[in-house]
């Protein structure tokens, strides 16, 4: 019988299911497990080898940004892909762009950033706004913010950054004096942004930051001078090089830097150089010396400078270096890169530079340097420029690490720590939301549109991490194109093609943008 009823049993596991034998047997059947939320493990993506091909061999790391609208195509919203020994979650939607954003926590990280760190451990550099986390990070994030986010603190920059679009000026006369119809790139010579986070790598004869160094020290660094002092343009080199080399040092596990030294190499000097020229080039120490001697003087200290601030909070000098050399380096290819990519539209587009001319010197009335104010009043303007970043934005793609928790994005539950791609050159270009998405059409800004949805063009970032230098940013720009429009018309050089965009860690011309420049 025992026999019988065993054999029995097992019959029984072909044709009934656990619960009834369960039950049968005298045993509560076990709660079923309902998935609410799917996993990493559900989400599609390329095999690490089909991404690796696509990114290195098929379009190399220049094109990463096509990559995003064609992962979207293919994977939808959401998908996954190993950069390297880094997996990552690319979000393509604006809706879940804002969803991560909105749980991104009291101290977000924007991401690892493992080669910038393991440089600083290495040399015993200390973190700056970029690399640092947690509250250090908030502290200096809490300094920088009082001087950099204030609509008023920023307005008084006016009259520095003023100072730099007239040498701007004086650079494209002085070169349409030497050539009657130079090929001007000067375009290129003048940033500012301070975006706060992996800042990005440049395009070829990328400028350099002299609006930002006028921020940071009250002070220039030649770069709009007839010569460029030697030591200007191997700073803007190795910021260059850094980028180039940020991306491969990410990709390759820290063992391969043993096996191919090259990158880290590179890198690495790059970055000495970068240390250095705040350094021992006198940017700094120059300055604060200045502050310590009309200080003992008893002599009251004047002027709008960062480096001032910084000290004034009784930062080390070590923190006050690794903070002043993030933000010069953040300050390369930014403003350049937009204001480059305005001119270009702005000279293919001449209707449109002719109305923008007609608001510029209707608000002028003939006077010479606009202000803040005058900004205010040249709605086109400010058009013109939201633009030319929903075509360009300056980071193609942000991210975060939310590290306390997991959280849920659309119908995915993403496991804490993991590295989350927000894609905002896929969401600036997307139709649904930007008719026409590849043209340049500023007029789109200037009415209310339903379809824009808040976070589908977001080139400074949104929260807590978003670029700190924004309306410094902003208000050179706007001045810079103010005041080139009011002296020259911009036109295209005829055998200037059709230029595109590459990355490069920040997303920049893949050839020099060539123009005219003819006095009105």
């Amino acid at each position: 019988m025992p026999q019988t009823l065993k054999l029995a049993s097992r019959a029984s596991l072909l044709t009934r299911g656990f619960p009834e034998i369960w039950a049968e047997l005298g045993f509560k059947a076990p709660a079923r497990v309902i998935k609410t939320h799917k996993t990493l493990e559900d989400m599609p993506g390329p095999s690490a080898l089909g991404f690796f091909t696509d990114l290195f061999c098929k379009r190399g790391l220049a094109r990463l940004h096509e990559l995003q609208i064609e992962g979207k195509a293919k994977y939808g919203p959401v998908w996954k892909a190993s950069f390297g020994p880094i997996l990552t979650v690319h979000v393509a939607e604006p809706s879940l762009i804002e969803q991560v954003l909105r749980q991104e926590g009291k101290h977000p990280i924007r991401s690892d950033l493992s080669s910038w760190k393991d440089y600083r451990v290495c040399r015993g550099h200390a973190y700056g706004l970029l690399t640092a986390e947690g509250e250090e990070w908030q502290k200096i994030r809490s300094i920088l913010g009082k001087h950099m986010l204030k609509p008023k603190e920023v307005e008084s920059y006016t009259g520095t950054l003023n100072g730099v679009v007239s040498d701007l000026i004086r650079r494209l006369q002085h070169q349409r004096s030497r050539h009657q119809q130079h090929v001007a790139r000067s375009a290129q010579r003048l940033e500012t942004d301070l975006p706060e986070g992996p800042s990005p790598p440049h395009a070829p004869n990328t400028s350099p930051p002299q609006g930002i160094s006028s921020v940071l020290f009250e002070s220039r660094i030649g770069c709009l001078e007839p010569e460029v002092p030697k030591e200007t343009e191997t700073f803007i080199r190795s910021i260059n090089r850094m980028f180039v080399m940020t991306l491969l040092t990410m990709a390759m596990p820290k063992f391969l830097h043993r096996v191919f030294p090259k990158p880290w190499k590179i890198f690495c000097e790059s970055w000495d150089y970068m240390f250095a020229f705040g350094e021992s080039k006198g940017h700094i120490d120059k300055r604060m010396t200045e502050v310590a001697e009309k200080v003992s003087r008893g002599e009251t200290v004047e002027g709008k400078y960062l480096t001032y601030y910084l000290a004034q909070e009784k930062l080390s000098m070590k923190s006050i270096y690794g903070n002043v050399t993030e933000l010069l380096l953040a300050g390369v290819d930014t403003i350049s890169s937009t204001l480059s990519w305005s001119l270009y539209e702005l000279s293919r587009h001449p209707r449109v530079q002719a109305a923008l001319h007609e608001e510029i010197t209707g608000v002028m009335k003939g006077g010479a340097v606009p202000s803040a104010a005058d900004v205010a009043q040249m709605p086109l303007l400010k058009a013109v420029v939201k633009e030319a970043l929903r075509l360009y934005p300056v980071i193609p793609s942000n991210a975060r690490v939310i590290s306390d928790r997991d959280i849920q994005v659309g119908e995915y539950l993403i496991p804490r720590k993991t590295l989350i791609t927000l894609c905002h050159y896929a969401t600036s270009r997307d139709a649904r939301f930007f008719p026409e998405p590849d043209s340049f059409k500023p007029e789109r800004w200037l009415q209310k549109d339903a379809s824009h949805h808040p976070y589908a063009s977001i080139p400074f970032g949104v929260g807590k991490r978003s670029c700190i230098g924004r309306r410094i940013a902003e208000l050179e720009v706007h001045l810079a194109l103010a005041r080139i429009l009011m002296h020259f018309e911009v036109k295209p050089e005829p055998e200037q093609g059709p230029v595109r965009p590459m990355t490069r860690t920040l997303l920049v011309p893949e050839k020099d943008i060539n123009l005219q420049f003819v006095s009105r």
